[in-house]
C-alpha cells in the first residue's frame, strides 16, 4: 500500500554507560527532521521499563516512499553518526499502515493517510 502512512519502528541496544550520549544525539536528530524533512509526521523515543540499554524509536511518515528518500540522502548519515555511535545492536523495520483508529473510529486505509 504505498500510497498510505508509513510507520519505522527502530529497535537499539545501546553500548553500557551510553544513554545520555544516545538522548542528546536524538534530540539533535527529531528537531532537524521534523522541520526539514518532506512527510515525517511525527516520532517517539521510548525506553524499555527497566532496562536503560533497551530503546524504541518509532516515526510516521505520510508515506514510506518519503523516509526511504530521507534515508538515502547525503545529510542522513552525517545526522544519524552521533546516535549510531551509541547503538551496540539494531533493527529497523518499515510497515505500511492498513488500518487506523482514532477517538474511538475505524479509519479507511486509504483515508488513513490524509489523516492527521
Amino acid at each position: 500500500m504505498p500510497d498510505g502512512k508509513g510507520r519505522v519502528v527502530f529497535t537499539v541496544h545501546l553500548k553500557p554507560g551510553a544513554e545520555q550520549r544516545f538522548r542528546d544525539a536524538y534530540e539533535q536528530i527529531r528537531h532537524e527532521v521534523a522541520r526539514t524533512v518532506p512527510g515525517h509526521i511525527v516520532d517517539q523515543l521510548c525506553q524499555l521499563r527497566d532496562d536503560d540499554e533497551s530503546w524504541l524509536i518509532t516515526s510516521e511518515w505520510e508515506s514510506l516512499d518519503h523516509f526511504y528518500e530521507w534515508e538515502q540522502s547525503p545529510g542522513h548519515r552525517e545526522l544519524a553518526g552521533p546516535l549510531r555511535e551509541c547503538i551496540a545492536r539494531a533493527q529497523s523495520l518499515k510497515y505500511d499502515v492498513v488500518e487506523e483508529t482514532r477517538g474511538g473510529e475505524r479509519i479507511a486505509a486509504a483515508a488513513a493517510g490524509a489523516v492527521r
